[in-house]
């Protein structure tokens, strides 16, 4: 099968090679894609920023989701069929979506929503499940509480602004002047222009934040959260508690935990409970995603969509920071 690879760790441009089809498992598919995303997870996975939470074998098929139609499935798959219109996120350990096929346990998949073609539905996997890992079972979001949603134009910012005003909640987010109508169609209460303003001296009191942006930025938000209440990062740096759960050992824990201990002084002053989230795959939580999809209660927000032979200049466009939304590979 054909798939854009790299061979090494670091800034490297991908190139189109022909892989082994993949071989699948008694409990997996494999799946023919037809479209996948492109996510910032793409490019740190690349450049080695997640080795030491997971190690790849070079060479290395990039990409963490898709929408595709099962083309065959396992002794013991017993919830697809061939012919099944399919969308998910594959486990870390099984990544690749950058390629014409993919082998994927059953667990992680759901059918793809009927409303959505191929492209809107390979947008929904990551930053849904990324959406909804930290808006539910994260920060257990409440009717009535104020969240400020990092960089609410960009792929995650735009699905979990729709998921936090589906719960309830009252939704501030940074944006620039080119982003503020997107995030405004989509419900966010209060915007901040972050090229001119400092959200920072604007939002007080509020009950959670959801960063997606890392750095100073996440270092900030911690001052306009409410004294017990939440913050999720997926790009802040992991901590010795999530080294605990996610059963990284001593050694990695304790690296983690001098990593970590600027947020974790943080978190003291605060009182602000701290969480690093590297999310989950989920084929039950897809499924509620589908229903929200199909009752039009999200919607995808989908930037530009690239042919399979432009992968690499999908990826440096998606490295810009320019995109309003998602950016996908059509692969079929």
């Amino acid at each position: 099968m054909r798939a854009m690879v790299i061979d090494r760790y670091g800034k490297v441009p991908m190139h189109l090679a022909e892989m082994p089809t993949p071989e699948i498992g008694e409990y997996e598919v494999l799946a023919e894609i037809h479209a996948a995303s492109i996510n910032p997870i793409d490019f740190k996975i690349r450049d080695g920023k997640v080795k030491l939470l997971v190690k790849y074998k070079m060479p290395l098929i990039l990409g963490n989701d898709f929408s595709g139609v099962v083309a065959k499935v396992g002794a013991k798959v017993t919830r697809f069929k061939a012919g099944d219109e399919i969308y998910a996120r594959p486990r870390k350990s099984k990544i690749g979506t950058f390629g014409e096929y993919i082998a994927i346990h059953e667990d992680d998949i759901a059918l793809k929503p009927k409303n959505l073609n191929f492209e809107e539905a390979a947008s929904i996997p990551l930053v849904g499940l990324t959406s909804y890992q930290a808006l539910t079972d994260i920060l257990q979001l409440k009717k009535g509480q104020k969240i400020l949603i990092q960089a609410g134009a960009g792929g995650v910012g735009t699905f979990a602004i729709q998921l936090a005003k589906l719960m309830g909640a009252a939704v501030a987010t940074t944006a620039s002047e080119a982003g503020a109508n997107l995030v405004k169609s989509l419900g966010a209460d209060e915007i901040i222009n972050y090229k001119t303003e400092k959200f920072e001296e604007i939002l007080k009191n509020y009950d959670a934040v959801f960063d997606t942006l890392g750095g100073e930025i996440l270092e900030k938000s911690f001052g306009i959260i409410k004294d017990g209440g939440k913050l999720v990062s997926v790009s802040g740096l992991p901590n010795a508690r999530f080294g605990k759960e996610y059963g990284s050992g001593f050694f990695k824990t304790l690296l983690f935990s001098a990593a970590s201990h600027k947020l974790t002084g943080l978190e003291k002053k605060h009182n602000v409970q701290y969480t690093f989230l590297f999310m989950k795959p989920s084929g039950e939580q897809l499924r509620i995603i589908a229903n929200f999809i199909e009752t039009g209660k999200i919607k995808p927000i989908i930037d530009k969509v690239f042919s399979f032979k432009d992968a690499q200049k999908a990826m440096e466009y998606a490295e810009s920071g320019r995109a309003k939304g998602k950016i996908i590979l059509k692969i079929r």
